[in-house]
């Protein structure tokens, strides 16, 4: 990577860092993102509202003959007439976490109680950086470009998903930075690489009265405190794969000594290696908690929130990552087990082959979504390197 550019692509990440937003909010960050690509590069930008990509057009050689698509890529309502080129993408996500940050660095946060704490600056700056080498060489195929919206609430790629369709895109591709591994490795996993999961919410409504007459009411702490005690033994019973049931917020009543109260919530955070098994975690759930509230006269309710799919990676995306992480001269490391966050980039794997691998951030790096946590600004280079081999 060409020195200038890595000293231009730092600054943004800086710059990104001082202003995050959180999922499904990134204007700002938008804004920003499409001006540094519009001032330095003549990539074409698309806006599409809550998102945007560049695009670099191939101009030279031959298209792979392995994999033609024959299609006419349209601009304006007017053919351009390249047909059969190979179409790569590439995604960066954009959103931050609601997070507070210390002022010890140069460049904290200005968003109080929002920060990158998971390094989609970092993203977005190495893409930006891959979008300025482009602009300065000449490739054989076209490449796109997409920064995304609401990763942390897997929201953002079912925004983005539809253009691998619309454009024929043949294979797309993202990284993130991962600590615990040596600074600047790539490390991957061939197949499942990172879980499913959902959020799912249950409501209990019941009746409020006098603590002194809870029998004059219907509280629905007993009927929570099964169904908490049900989903610790849940994830036991999956046939198949890992499987996590995780209490992550109970709410009942205010704590008023004289109040019995009616109204109850329980969130609970489902994950396991087959997106069927966690429907079928889902379902069980559902069945034991309506199944206790109905007989006591509880109304019982829910809501399936922060969807993630199983994120896939294809065999043959993979073995080309590889070659390409070899080709730029970086330590290759497969991981034994998956990691068990989950990441919507899955929802792209399910319209066109791709792969997702990390970055090392060093292995006593400061872990993700922790106030200690800063982007690693020594893996930008890594990042678009990689990147490059693949172009």
């Amino acid at each position: 990577m060409k020195k200038e550019n890595l000293e231009k692509i730092t600054q943004l990440r800086h710059e990104l860092h001082m202003y995050p937003e959180l999922s499904m909010q990134e204007s700002g960050t938008l804004k920003i993102i499409r001006q540094f690509l519009r001032e330095n590069t003549s990539l074409q930008v698309a806006d599409c509202g809550g998102w945007c990509y560049a695009a670099k057009r191939g101009t030279t050689g031959k298209a792979d003959s392995g994999l033609l698509l024959n299609v006419h890529y349209v601009q304006s309502g007017e053919k351009n007439g390249r047909q059969g080129r190979k179409k790569t993408a590439f995604r960066a996500d954009m959103d931050a976490l609601p997070i507070m940050e210390k002022d010890d660095l140069p460049y904290h946060s200005r968003n109080r109680g929002v920060s990158h704490k998971c390094g989609h600056d970092g993203h977005c700056a190495a893409l930006c950086g891959l979008a300025l080498e482009l602009d300065q060489m000449e490739t054989e195929n076209d490449v796109y470009l997409i920064f995304q919206p609401g990763e942390e609430t897997g929201q953002g790629a079912l925004l983005c998903r539809d253009l691998l369709k619309k454009e024929g895109i043949s294979e797309i591709f993202a990284f993130h930075n991962l600590g615990g591994f040596p600074e600047s490795s790539m490390v991957f996993r061939d197949g499942l690489t990172q879980p499913a999961s959902e959020g799912l919410e249950m409501h209990f409504s019941g009746k409020t009265s006098h603590a002194s007459a809870p029998g004059e009411g219907i509280n629905p702490a007993e009927v929570i405190a099964k169904t908490v005690l049900f989903a610790r033994d849940l994830a036991g019973r999956v046939k198949e794969g890992m499987a996590l049931c995780t209490v992550t917020g109970i709410g009942l009543g205010t704590g008023d000594f004289g109040i019995s109260p009616g109204e109850g919530r329980l969130c609970l955070t489902l994950r396991a290696e087959y997106e069927a098994e966690m429907k079928r975690m889902e379902k069980d759930l559902l069945d034991y908690a309506r199944g206790l509230s109905e007989p006591l006269g509880i109304r019982f309710s829910y809501a399936i929130r922060d969807y993630f799919p199983e994120t896939r990676n294809d065999s043959r995306s993979l073995i080309r990552i590889r070659e390409a992480a070899q080709k730029a001269g970086l330590q290759t490391i497969p991981m034994d087990r998956m990691w068990r966050a989950s990441e919507d980039f899955g929802w792209y794997l399910k319209e066109c082959p791709g792969a997702m691998v990390y970055i090392g951030n060093g292995e006593k790096y400061p872990a993700l979504h922790t106030e200690e946590y800063d982007f690693n600004d020594r893996i930008l280079e890594t990042a678009v390197d990689l990147f490059l081999e693949l172009v």
